[in-house]
């Protein structure tokens, strides 16, 4: 069975860039588009991953091949923000995974007690802000699962984190991180044999997985910007001022490109440094409140 498992809806909430936060959405796109979209491109179950929001469940939950899930932001205590995906939660799991997001140690320990399967989702990239070489400690010790192919995520940041996934044996999994209906379903996690979506579930849980489809690039994510700015302008009509700016959007999404192929560079060589250095491999970090 085939699901794209990090799925972005209109419930993701506002955008995180400077002066838009405000004014325009992570992504406009409906729940019943995106469930039709997904089925539509070959996914046998279907889940969403809005940033720490289950609201899109209200309008899925009918379906049967739907199970409900979420990317949590949390904040450690070096300041740097992770993004958590969860799967196959209840509304309840999700009231208390917000309440402990910002105590990681309290977080892993209701996730492990109610034997719920969590990753790091895209490990080696910028956009959700810097990195400390003590997350890399976290990701290893903690974390049983790993996105490994994300399809917004350029692909050298991929294979660092393929890398990393094999190296400390997690479990891994891909998804289209799609925050427009263009990207779904072609980015997606296999789990062969499962029959239905307790079994996919428990498959993903067992490691039993495999990462397919695309990766993320300069035109796929400069068409993702593209699409988000008009739906904006289409929402809030006054936004139409700000028209003009798409004129430097090419260049922007280029410098971003570029500082993600540095970020996941630079990363990449220390998680490769870390598993060859005894003394970083072997330490075991503190989660701390």
């Amino acid at each position: 069975m085939k699901c794209d498992l990090h799925v972005h809806t209109v419930h993701s909430g506002m955008c995180t860039v400077p002066v838009f936060q405000r004014i325009c959405r992570e992504s406009y796109s409906d729940p019943d588009e995106v469930y039709a979209t997904l089925k539509r491109r070959g996914m046998d179950l279907v889940t969403v991953t809005d940033h720490d929001s289950i609201d899109s469940s209200e309008r899925l939950r009918r379906h049967p091949d739907f199970f409900l899930s979420e990317e949590v932001t949390c904040h450690t205590s070096r300041g740097t923000e992770l993004h958590v995906g969860v799967y196959d939660i209840r509304e309840r799991d999700h009231v208390e995974i917000q309440r402990r997001r910002d105590d990681l140690a309290a977080l892993f320990a209701y996730l492990n007690e109610r034997e719920l399967l969590f990753s790091i989702n895209h490990a080696f990239s910028g956009l959700t802000g810097s990195r400390a070489e003590g997350d890399f400690d976290d990701f290893a010790e903690y974390f049983p699962a790993v996105e490994v192919l994300n399809g917004q995520m350029l692909p050298v940041a991929n294979r660092h984190a393929e890398a990393f996934a094999a190296r400390y044996r997690k479990i891994a999994l891909a998804g289209s991180d799609s925050h427009t209906l263009a990207g779904l379903g072609r980015t997606y996690t296999r789990v062969q044999g499962a029959r239905d979506g307790r079994e996919f579930v428990e498959g993903l849980k067992q490691g039993r997985t495999e990462a397919f489809g695309e990766a993320g690039s300069y035109p796929k994510l400069l068409r993702a910007v593209l699409a988000i700015s008009c739906a904006m302008i289409g929402e809030r009509r006054w936004t139409m001022a700000l028209a003009p700016l798409m004129s430097g959007v090419p260049l922007v999404v280029a410098a971003i490109v570029a500082r993600e192929m540095a970020f996941a560079r630079h990363w990449g060589r220390y998680a490769t440094r870390r598993s060859s250095t005894p003394e970083l491999a072997n330490a075991v970090p503190e989660l701390s409140r």
